[in-house]
C-alpha cells in the first residue's frame, strides 16, 4: 500500500485526505495540534508545523512515504519541496518553492526571462520605500512576499498611506522585507494546471470574478472556460515561461495574470493547486476528481492521459463566494434547497446564525460557496444569479 503525507488538516486539505482514502493510499496528515477534521479520518497523524522543513522531513522519514502533497495553501511548500529533494519524491524541489513563495524572488525570476510583470523594488526600510515610490509612482502596490491571496498586500495613493502599510507588512511579514509595485489596471484572469517532468499535463485558462469593495481588487469566484479575447497559445507561452523561470518542473499550478492593452502580465505563480474551488472547477471541466490526481502525480503516477478529452465533452462552471459586506452578528440566513437543483455542484456555509460575521476583506472572511456547472458559462452565470438570489445573511 502506497503511503502518502497531506500537509494540512483543515477543512481545504479534506477533498484531499478524502481522495487519498478511495485511492486505498495509507494517509499521514501533518498539521500544528489542534481540532482539526483531517485528523479523524486520516490513518495516521502527526503533531508537526508544516512550515518547518526539518520537521516534516523527519515525519516523512519516519513514515517511509512515497508521495507528499498539498492543495490550495502556500504555507507548506518549502517542506514539501525538501521532503522530494531529499527522499527523491515526484514533485517540487526546494529551490522551486523557495522561489514561488516569495513575491520578490519571483519577480527577479521573471524580469530576467523577459517576462512582462508589474515593475516591483524590493524595500527593507522606509528610506528605501520613498525612493522606490519616487520612481513606480501612484498609485502603487505594497505587498508582503510571504503571505497568500490578498493578504498583506495595500493599494497606496498617497505616501502617507503608504508609510501606513508599510507599518502593517512589518506586523504581518516574517520577512525583513516587502515589494513595492506599480499599480496595473487591467482584466484579471488566471490559468490552473500541472507539469510534469517539465511538459504540460494541462492547462486550463479560466476567468476570474473580482470583488471592489476592498482597496485592492480580489477574487470572490472564477468560470471556466475562459471567455476573453485572448488566445490559448498566448496564454501557454507565458505560463511555460514562468515555470521555467521559477524551476517549476514536477507540481501542480495556479497562475494569476492581467490582461491590458491586448498583452499578457503575469500576476504571480503558486506552485500548488488554487484556492477558491479551482479544484472544483477542474474537476468538473475535465470530467475527472482533480483531488485523485493531484494524489496520483505526488506518489509518481502518470496523469497526462486523464486530462485528454477524446470522446468527452468538457463542462463549464461558475463558481463563487458568499460574502457579507457589514460586520456582525448573524441573526438568520436563507439559503436555497440544493436536493433539486442538478446544476449545483457543491454549496456550504461556513457560518452559524447568532455567530461572528465579518465583512468581507479577504478570503478568510468568506460566509461560504457555491459552485454550479452547465454546458456554457453563460448558461451557468445564469443559475448563478438564480441560486445568490434566494441567499440572504442577516446581520446585525
Amino acid at each position: 500500500m502506497k503511503k502518502i503525507m497531506v500537509l494540512g488538516a483543515a477543512h481545504a486539505q479534506m477533498p484531499l485526505i478524502d481522495a487519498a482514502e478511495r485511492l486505498g493510499y495509507h494517509t499521514i496528515v501533518a498539521s500544528t495540534p489542534g481540532a482539526h477534521p483531517g485528523f479523524l479520518i486520516a490513518d495516521g497523524c502527526c503533531h508537526t508545523d508544516i512550515s518547518d522543513p526539518a520537521g516534516i522531513l523527519l515525519q516523512a522519514k519516519r513514515y517511509q512515504v512515497d508521495g507528499i502533497v498539498t492543495c490550495g495553501m502556500d504555507i507548506g511548500l518549502r517542506a514539501l519541496g525538501r521532503v522530494c529533494d531529499e527522499m527523491h519524491l515526484a514533485g517540487l524541489t526546494e529551490s522551486a518553492a523557495v522561489r514561488a513563495t516569495d513575491k520578490a524572488l519571483s519577480m527577479e525570476s521573471f524580469a530576467q526571462a523577459g517576462i512582462d510583470h508589474a515593475r516591483s523594488v524590493k524595500v527593507h526600510d522606509r528610506q528605501e520605500l520613498e525612493e522606490a515610490l519616487d520612481v513606480l509612482g501612484f498609485p502603487a502596490v505594497l505587498k508582503a512576499v510571504d503571505l497568500m491571496g490578498s493578504r498583506g498586500i495595500y493599494r497606496c495613493d498617497t505616501m502617507e498611506q503608504a508609510q501606513a502599510a508599510y507599518g502593517s507588512i512589518q506586523e504581518e511579514s516574517a520577512q525583513g522585507y516587502c515589494l513595492a509595485e506599480e499599480f496595473l489596471e487591467g482584466v484579471l484572469f488566471g490559468a490552473e494546471g500541472m507539469i510534469t517532468e517539465g511538459e504540460l499535463d494541462f492547462l486550463l485558462p479560466y476567468g476570474t470574478k473580482v470583488y471592489h469593495g476592498t482597496l485592492i481588487p480580489t477574487s470572490v469566484g472564477h468560470w471556466a472556460p475562459l471567455d476573453l479575447p485572448v488566445g490559448q497559445e498566448e496564454i501557454r507561452k507565458v505560463v511555460v515561461r514562468a515555470l521555467q523561470a521559477l524551476g517549476i518542473r514536477t507540481s501542480p499550478f495556479n497562475c494569476d495574470l492581467l490582461l491590458k492593452d491586448g498583452k499578457i502580465y503575469l500576476i504571480e505563480v503558486n506552485a500548488r493547486a488554487g484556492a477558491s474551488f479551482l479544484s472544483e472547477t477542474v474537476s468538473i471541466y475535465y470530467g475527472i476528481d482533480y483531488y485523485e490526481i493531484l494524489c496520483r502525480q505526488a506518489v509518481g503516477e502518470r496523469v497526462r492521459d486523464h486530462f485528454a478529452l477524446e470522446g468527452r465533452r468538457p463542462r463549464a462552471s461558475v463558481s463563487q463566494m458568499i460574502i457579507s459586506e457589514k460586520t456582525g452578528i448573524l441573526e438568520n440566513v436563507k439559503i436555497p434547497d440544493t436536493q433539486d437543483n442538478s446544476h449545483i455542484e457543491k454549496m456550504d456555509l461556513y457560518v452559524k446564525t447568532k455567530g461572528q460575521i465579518r465583512a468581507y476583506r479577504d478570503g478568510r472572511d468568506t460566509a461560504g460557496y457555491v459552485i454550479v456547472k452547465g454546458d456554457s458559462v453563460q448558461e451557468c452565470r445564469r443559475y448563478m444569479e438564480e441560486i445568490l438570489a434566494e441567499v440572504c445573511l442577516e446581520v446585525r
